[in-house]
């Protein structure tokens, strides 16, 4: 074993091969040729020694000796990519990449507020970012492919970390000819749940809206039509049609309504969301995301500080984001 030696290009290539359980596809994900990829595996395989993977099954499956060695080889390019993150985060000036995943009913009403200030303020950062639902959120954090997420919380991840950046009201956004629309505030039990337009399975706003309407009834809004759109704008134009209602975050209630529709407040409690940066435990470029974090706040409308001073009796706990 003395003589054994590992390179990061094979363990990159045997947890691309995990991942996607076929060589063709690890080798593309890799930017390398199959016979390449294939070789450098066999050559890992009989350095160590075992079979890491059963090729007798398709999709490819690990061995049982090559499950440990596969799950030590993702720790070992996570600590590669940290000692090279470090030589960076510890520069004055930040610089490197900041890889960020931002919820779709976030992102298109945050993201112009802060991202030219951010890229001015930090020239040599290069920031990436994915629209991506919670759920592709938590699970890039896990495999490492994105460093922080902005998204709704509490998470309650003990392998998380959560910094608060704000908490952001809920409106109805209603036909003008609706009943509701003459109301000067809304009251949860005024909610029906046929009447409803929600975004589809896998958002997290569908659930947060489900739980604080505790919403029963799964008629559609129009007797003949099933639909559950994948955006909040989608959302607004279904009620502008002259058909039920939605809810709406603050951010996205900035966007002034049409003739044909009306922002309405809701009574006390009123519901809320808290959004949130959210990273793994063991991330290292802190200072990147204490950079974004303040940002971010700092880039804030004024009325949404302000409301950030109201006292808690004037709303709900945030909804939590599953």
């Amino acid at each position: 074993m003395s003589r054994l030696t590992l390179t990061l290009t094979q363990l990159e290539y045997l947890v691309a091969l995990d991942q996607f359980r076929h060589f063709g596809k690890a080798a593309k994900a890799c930017h390398v040729s199959q016979p390449t990829l294939s070789m450098q595996l066999q050559k890992l395989e009989r350095d160590l020694g075992v079979a890491l993977f059963d090729r007798t099954f398709q999709p490819l499956l690990p061995t049982a000796e090559g499950e440990p060695l596969i799950a030590q080889a993702k720790i070992v390019l996570a600590e590669a990519r940290r000692l090279a993150s470090l030589s960076q985060e510890d520069q004055r000036e930040l610089k490197g990449q900041l890889r960020i995943g931002v919820i779709p009913t976030v992102a298109p009403y945050l993201i112009p507020l802060f991202i030219e200030h951010m890229a001015h303020t930090f020239p040599k950062l290069q920031l990436l970012i994915d629209e991506l639902r919670t759920d592709q959120i938590l699970d890039s954090l896990e495999q490492e492919h994105i460093d922080v997420g902005l998204l709704a919380t509490p998470l309650k991840d003990e392998n998380l970390e959560e910094e608060k950046l704000f908490l952001e009201p809920f409106y109805l956004y209603v036909h003008a000819n609706h009943p509701l629309s003459k109301k000067k505030q809304i009251h949860e039990d005024d909610l029906d749940g046929a009447e409803m337009w929600l975004l589809t399975e896998g958002h997290c706003l569908r659930s947060q809206i489900l739980r604080f309407c505790s919403l029963r009834s799964s008629r559609p809004v129009l007797k003949n039509v099933r639909f559950e759109a994948g955006n909040l704008e989608t959302l607004q134009r279904l009620v502008e049609t002259g058909s039920g209602y939605t809810l709406i975050p603050w951010l996205a209630a900035q966007r002034r309504p049409t003739d044909a529709a009306i922002l309405r407040p809701f009574s006390s409690p009123v519901p809320q969301r808290q959004i949130s940066l959210v990273w793994r435990r063991t991330q290292l470029k802190k200072r990147s995301i204490d950079a974004l974090a303040q940002t971010i706040v700092a880039c804030l409308p004024p009325d949404l500080r302000q409301l950030q001073k109201a006292k808690s009796t004037h709303t709900s706990e945030p909804i939590p984001a599953w």
